[in-house]
């Protein structure tokens, strides 16, 4: 199970991220895209370098090795401007690489050094508005045909429809809205992780 940060700054923002990696959570995406790079260096500083090896950039890709990162993030923008062989000399480096789809052909196509990729919205959006699926995804996985490259359902996931996604065929789960809008955002993390571990 991944989380993904609010693109917005949210109350005691740090303090619960660390709660989050106390209770488990195994991968951290950074996506604060209005975030200058001094900005998210401060960010990533104030989480703490002690769980870089958890931590995913989704922008200004240059900090990753100052900050012992890993592991970076391609809008769907970043993977038109990035060429193969700029992607193979990242996975020669060691780095997780990971992606943003919006339809099964996209995800398809995906270059192989892709380990993992969002595809969304599965469901209508929590955090964002009228953000809603214009197509079934549930009906277009049965189209799949890279398996090199992990799944991972993104948009509107909740304690309600983890168990329905992860049986349909996706291979993982993202979260953003069910954590930050929520008012008991750890309690909500420690349920979806509980149905999420089942599987």
């Amino acid at each position: 199970m991944i989380i993904i940060t609010s693109p917005t700054e949210i109350a005691n923002e740090i303090s619960l991220i660390h709660s989050l990696f106390k209770e488990g959570m195994a991968l951290l995406h950074i996506r604060k895209p209005a975030f200058s790079a001094e900005e998210l260096n401060t960010f990533i500083t104030q989480i703490g370098l002690e769980y870089s090896n958890r931590l995913v950039l989704h922008s200004h890709h240059h900090l990753a090795k100052a900050l012992a990162i890993h592991r970076v993030h391609f809008t769907e923008y970043n993977q038109k401007v990035t060429t193969k062989k700029q992607l193979e000399t990242y996975k020669k480096q060691g780095y997780t690489l990971s992606a943003s789809t919006h339809c099964i052909e996209d995800f398809n196509e995906l270059d192989y050094a892709f380990d993992y990729a969002f595809l969304s919205p599965v469901f209508t959006s929590i955090s964002k508005e009228n953000y809603h699926p214009k197509t079934d995804l549930f009906d277009q996985i049965k189209k799949r045909t890279n398996y090199k490259t992990k799944l991972i359902a993104l948009s509107g996931i909740s304690v309600d429809n983890i168990q329905h996604t992860l049986k349909s065929g996706f291979d993982n789960i993202a979260l953003l809205g069910t954590i930050w809008t929520s008012n008991s955002p750890i309690e909500n993390f420690k349920s979806c992780q509980q149905i999420a571990l089942s599987y």
